[in-house]
Parts: structure tokens; sequence; C-alpha cells
């Protein structure tokens, strides 16, 4: 063999490593009660759940709480099947968090309370058009 066809067969080699690697550590969409199942069953990989924050019939948030030294705060997710979750943040208050269109929660059950390690926004005024 020569010496590029070894070069390009340990690089395809590498690429596959890493891929396979990276692939077990993905973690998957679900709502909360099937979030709530993968943890009952011991599973202890992260989840997304998206949801809403929830909201009184005039569209204000509710069930917002943080903490006295603002370092973590808990909020009430609506799932897309409308199951209320509360939901704990070890983090500072999002910035946007209380503007945002869709929360994505990634984390997993600690008890009866979804822990949540990330929380990622989608706030809707940057992904409306704009008129010219």
């Amino acid at each position: 063999m020569k010496k590029s066809s070894i070069i390009g067969l340990v690089v395809i080699a590498i690429a596959v490593a890493i891929i396979i690697s990276t692939s077990g550590n993905a973690s998957s969409y679900a709502n909360f009660d099937e979030a709530y199942s993968l943890a009952a069953s011991g599973s202890a990989e992260s989840i997304h759940v998206v949801g809403e924050l929830k909201k009184d019939a005039r569209g204000e948030v509710v069930g917002l709480q943080s903490s006295d030294d603002m370092l973590s705060v808990e909020f009430i997710l609506v799932d897309e099947n409308q199951k209320e979750q509360k939901v704990y943040l070890n983090q500072p208050m999002p910035t946007d968090l209380l503007k945002s269109d869709k929360v994505v929660v990634i984390g997993g059950y600690q008890n009866d309370k979804f822990v949540a390690n990330k929380v990622l926004l989608k706030c809707p005024s940057k992904y409306e058009e704009t008129s010219l």
C-alpha cells in the first residue's frame, strides 16, 4: 500500500470514531411524561423538552420564582401535551426568558421536579419578518 492510502484510512477511521463517540452523548426530544418515564427507568441521559411558559388570561407569566440571591430560578413550563411542570434552573434567569415564544429545557427529573442544566430560548421578535 502507498503511504497516502494508509494516511487516508487512518483519517477515515478517526472520523468514524469521533462520530460514534459523539452520537452516544446526543440527547433526545420528549415531553414531560416521556422524560419522567425515562428517569423512572434509571436513565440519566439529558432530555430536551419543548414548551411555553405558563401564562394567565392576560398573557402574563405565572409561577416564576427567583432565589433571593438571583442565582437560581423556578418556572412552570407547559409542554406540547399541555402538561404543566415546575422546572428548576440552578443558574440566573436567562435575560429574555419572559419574552420568549418557545423554551427548550435540557436536563432530567430529580424526584418530582425537572432540573434543567441548560435553557434555550426562541424569541419571536428575532424571527419575524419586518416590512421595509
